[in-house]
């Protein structure tokens, strides 16, 4: 460990040219420590979750998560801006998505009073169930879920879902069984960064209590752990495509090195084999600040969010009515005798001399004398009763109507027993 410990001991070079780590990620430098993202130590961190933009018929929650040294809000507002991007831009373009952030104190450094002692795979604990927690109380457990997350935040996220996936409570299981993508922006996830960021000495600027420590101090009690998550992610992705249960991923990468330390994460580390990336036009720090719509950077990213948004936006259910059956009719000439329901069919066809065998029936239409032709009403629809009479009389030219509920020619039912005359002429 002693050799270990010499490797990243305080050299004057490195007081002169910091790591890019100290000098931008956790802002220990005196110009990147500025006071926007500074932590006020007179008042408690924001950490948990917070709802930025709320949607009652939501089908997706999207959770962002800052880096080690970043802020819930602050991280994601652009320079000059009041309120995070994902709450004055996203909500607009991804109308049916919920907009969450969540805040750890992870300051592993801070000009006077305690930094955070929990380790990293505290704070994904943490994540793990005060997400479940809020998404439970929302009543949205079941929801597809998205993260979007900063530099080492995606460890964090990584850790978190890894919790997830083999949780023995059943209902902490919900975040890995509901992720459906991941971006990654500016986050490592192979090389040799955790040396590279562990050069600097957090001491060399005074900003920590004990000047013996250094940045590899406060993070090797989590490198092996930072190692078998990098690992066993993969794993588990690897897992999860190869059962049908992808997970999507997209990896963003700073176009621009930051001003006299270079490229926090390179393109090599932020990039996994196999998923889409793409630059944004912007250092480590401000890859994740945009100031509007119009940003490139931005607009790379809503695109992403918004496919995925839209493979998992269930169709809007159309209402549909009951079709309306329009049933056989049987219209004879001059006559109100018609829409006969299926089971009347036969009956009506055999009543006028018809053949009813088959699927075509023949029609034998009676010859009808002189006088009124047909008025009054249609045979009801529904079952009428039975007639018993032996035989029904009709009479064509005017004057008597047997078994006729009203004027001119009808039936009183689609039902017939017996013969059926016409004007004395049979069938």
């Amino acid at each position: 460990m002693g050799r270990f410990r010499a490797m990243f001991s305080p050299d004057k070079s490195l007081r002169k040219n910091p790591n890019p780590l100290v000098a931008d990620h956790l802002q220990v430098s005196r110009h990147s420590l500025t006071r926007e993202d500074q932590p006020s130590l007179s008042e408690s961190f924001p950490d948990g979750v917070k709802v930025l933009s709320d949607c009652p018929d939501a089908t997706v929650d999207i959770c962002f998560i800052h880096g080690l040294s970043g802020n819930r809000e602050k991280t994601w507002r652009g320079h000059g801006h009041s309120e995070p991007w994902p709450k004055t831009l996203l909500p607009s373009k991804l109308t049916r998505a919920r907009i969450l952030t969540y805040g750890y104190d992870a300051y592993v450094v801070a000009k006077s009073g305690p930094a955070s002692t929990n380790r990293l795979v505290d704070h994904a604990t943490n994540l793990l169930n005060d997400l479940t927690t809020d998404r439970a109380l929302s009543g949205a457990s079941s929801r597809p879920l998205i993260f979007v997350v900063h530099s080492l935040g995606g460890l964090v996220c990584k850790a978190a879902i890894l919790r997830s996936r083999n949780n023995p409570d059943h209902h902490l299981r919900g975040i890995y069984e509901h992720t459906k993508g991941i971006v990654f922006m500016g986050t490592p996830h192979r090389g040799s960064w955790m040396a590279e960021w562990a050069k600097m000495p957090a001491s060399a600027l005074g900003l920590i209590k004990s000047t013996s420590v250094t940045l590899l101090d406060l993070l090797q009690r989590d490198n092996q752990l930072l190692e078998s998550i990098q690992i066993d992610f993969w794993s588990m992705i690897r897992d999860s495509r190869e059962s049908g249960r992808s997970v999507e991923i997209m990896c963003f990468y700073e176009e621009l090195p930051l001003r006299g330390v270079g490229k926090v994460v390179s393109k090599e580390s932020a990039t996994l084999e196999g998923y889409n990336s793409a630059t944004i036009h912007a250092n480590h720090r401000d890859m994740v600040k945009f100031g509007s719509v119009e940003d490139n950077g931005f607009k790379r990213l809503l695109g992403e969010l918004s496919r995925w948004e839209s493979q998992i936006r269930p169709s809007i259910p159309v209402q549909l009515t009951q079709p309306t059956l329009v049933e056989p009719r049987i219209e004879l000439p001059g006559s109100s005798v018609s829409d006969y329901t299926p089971r009347d069919y036969d009956a009506g066809i055999q009543a006028y001399g018809g053949q009813t065998s088959g699927s075509n029936p023949s029609y034998a239409y009676p010859s009808w004398g002189s006088g009124n032709q047909s008025p009054g009403h249609d045979v009801p629809r529904n079952p009428a009763p039975t007639n018993t009479a032996p035989v029904n009389h009709f009479s064509t030219s005017g004057g008597t109507q047997n078994n006729n509920t009203g004027s001119g020619y009808q039936f009183s039912g689609a039902t017939f027993t017996g013969q059926v005359y016409f004007g004395g002429q049979g069938s």
